[in-house]
C-alpha cells in the first residue's frame, strides 16, 4: 500500500506543477494585462498597450515574439524609449503601462507576441496574438464629362450614321444596275424573236 501510494503521487507530480505553472501564470496575468488581440491592417501600424502594478515601475520591460514564452524572441525592450526596426517600445511608469508600436505591418508579422515583466525569479508575462488584416484594392475611373467629350461623341455617332447611309445608298445602286441589265438582256431578246420568225417565213422552199 505504501509502495502504490508512493507510484501515485509520483505520476501525479508532473499534473500538479502543471497546475502550479498555471495557477502562477494567472496571478501574474491579474499584474499584467494585455489585449489578447490586435489587429492592424497591412502596410500600417498598430499599438499594444501592456498594463502593470506601480511596485513594477522601476523593472525591464520588453516585447518578445514566438509561440512558446520560455523559447521567445526579444524584438524591443526597456529603459526608456527604445526602437528596433519596425518594432518601439515606450515605459510610461506615472500611468503603469508600457507601449509597443509596430509599424509598417507586413503578414509575415503575425505571430504571438509577450509582454514582459523582468523580476528576479520568475519574470511576469502575458500573450498577444497580432493580426495583419489584408489590404483591399478599390478600382475606381473616375470620369468627367465635357463639351470636348460630348463632340467627341456627337461626332462618332455622326460619323456611324453616315456610313450606314453610304451602304445602303451603294446597295441600292448595285440593285438597281442588276435590275437595269436584266431589263435590257430581256428587251434585246424580244427585239430578235421576231427577226428570226421574219427570216423562216422569207425562206422559199426548194
Amino acid at each position: 500500500m505504501k509502495t502504490s501510494g508512493i507510484s501515485l503521487g509520483f505520476f501525479n507530480a508532473p499534473f500538479l506543477c502543471l497546475f502550479w505553472l498555471r495557477a502562477e501564470h494567472s496571478v501574474d496575468s491579474v499584474r499584467l494585462s494585455a489585449p489578447e488581440v490586435v489587429t492592424g491592417a497591412y502596410g500600417g501600424s498598430l499599438t499594444v498597450p501592456c498594463q502593470y502594478g506601480h511596485k513594477y515601475r522601476e523593472y525591464t520591460k520588453y516585447w518578445c515574439r514566438g509561440p512558446i514564452y520560455e523559447l521567445c524572441d526579444i524584438v524591443v525592450k526597456t529603459p526608456r524609449v527604445r526602437s528596433s526596426d519596425r518594432s518601439s517600445i515606450a515605459d510610461d511608469k506615472i500611468a503603469g503601462v508600457f507601449t509597443v508600436t509596430m509599424s509598417s505591418l507586413r503578414e509575415s508579422d503575425e505571430d504571438t507576441y509577450w509582454c514582459v515583466l523582468a523580476r528576479p525569479g520568475r519574470n511576469i508575462y502575458t500573450g498577444v496574438r497580432i493580426h495583419v488584416s489584408q489590404p483591399v484594392l478599390f478600382s475606381t475611373a473616375i470620369r468627367t464629362t465635357t463639351p470636348t467629350t460630348i463632340l467627341e461623341r456627337y461626332e462618332m455617332s455622326w460619323w456611324a450614321t453616315l456610313r450606314w447611309i453610304v451602304f445602303i445608298l451603294m446597295l441600292c445602286c448595285l440593285v438597281s444596275t442588276h435590275i437595269a441589265v436584266w431589263r435590257i438582256k430581256i428587251a434585246r431578246k424580244k427585239r430578235q424573236q421576231p427577226q428570226v420568225q421574219y427570216e423562216c417565213q422569207a425562206t422559199p422552199e426548194l
